[in-house]
């Protein structure tokens, strides 16, 4: 990951839509393909949610987890990135970051 990356720089210069899809699971998302000349940022994100996040079962019930994926809080909201198979992507194919408000236990 590049010295230089800003992560709140990167999280104030994409755009973020909600998940209309998924309204029992409320979130926003961006995808990497909107913003190609910050692919470089995309990259190192991914790579900072992998690195200094928390491994998290989801849906949050472990009885009932499906994926156990890697969130980060930045902030108000706490970020997860996917690619085709979720959690087992390497950083360069994953394709979306996910955020949600953070609600602390």
């Amino acid at each position: 990951m590049s010295n230089d990356f800003d992560v709140h720089d990167y999280i104030t210069t994409v755009r973020w839509q909600f998940a209309r899809t998924m309204p029992q699971w409320p979130h926003e998302y961006t995808i990497k393909a909107w913003r190609l000349d910050l692919t470089a940022g995309f990259e190192a994100f991914c790579r900072l949610i992998t690195d200094r996040g928390a491994v998290e079962p989801w849906p949050p019930s472990p009885e009932r987890a499906v994926y156990h994926n890697s969130y980060l809080v930045v902030g108000d909201w706490k970020y997860w990135s996917m690619g085709p198979h979720w959690d087992q992507d390497p950083v360069e194919s994953k394709t979306v970051i996910n955020r949600t408000a953070h609600r602390p236990h």
